[in-house]
C-alpha cells in the first residue's frame, strides 16, 4: 500500500520541498511506497521554485528540488493525504484551524520521527542555516521510513 504523505511549512519554498526531495529519495531507495507532496500555510510563493540555497544543500548532498514548485495547503489535502507533517508548532496550528470539519488526517510535527532533541525545524528563510535544516531533514525521514517499513 502506498503512503500520502503531505510536508509542510510556512511558504513551501525552504523546509517543506527539502523534506519533500529528501524523503522522496530515500523512500525509493528503500523501496517504499510512498506518495510525496509538499505545501505551505501561506500562498506568498505559490509557482515559485524552491530557495536558491535550498536547492544548493540539497543539490550538494544529491538531492534534486528544481522541479518542484510552492503551493498552499487546500481543504482538500486533509482526505488526499495519509499523513501531514509540519514544520514547526506554527504551522501544525495552521493546519489544525484549517482542518475540514470531520477530518480525521493525523497533522504531527515532522521531527516526532527523528533521533534529535529537536522538536521543530527552524526556518532558514531570514537566518540561514540550510545545513542544519537538512540534517534534521534526513534524520526524521529515516525514522519516518522505519516506521512505514514496520
Amino acid at each position: 500500500m502506498t503512503t500520502r504523505i503531505l510536508f509542510v511549512c510556512l511558504g513551501n519554498i525552504c523546509r517543506s520541498p527539502t523534506a519533500h526531495g529528501v524523503f522522496e529519495t530515500l523512500a525509493a531507495q528503500a523501496g517504499v511506497p510512498v506518495a510525496v507532496d509538499s505545501a505551505g500555510t501561506g500562498g506568498w510563493h505559490v509557482g515559485d521554485p524552491p530557495d536558491g540555497r535550498a536547492l544548493r544543500e540539497a543539490a550538494a548532498r544529491g538531492y534534486d528540488l528544481g522541479a518542484l514548485r510552492a503551493r498552499q495547503v487546500r481543504p482538500a489535502d486533509f482526505a488526499g493525504f495519509d499523513l501531514i507533517l509540519a514544520m514547526d508548532r506554527s504551522n501544525l496550528a495552521d493546519l489544525e484551524r484549517m482542518r475540514p470539519p470531520g477530518s480525521e488526517t493525523p497533522v504531527r510535527l515532522f521531527l516526532d520521527y527523528a533521533d534529535s532533541p529537536r522538536d521543530e525545524v527552524p526556518d532558514p528563510y531570514y537566518e540561514g542555516g540550510f545545513d542544519l535544516v537538512l540534517d534534521l531533514i534526513e534524520d526524521a525521514s529515516r525514522g519516518l521510513l522505519r516506521q512505514l517499513a514496520r
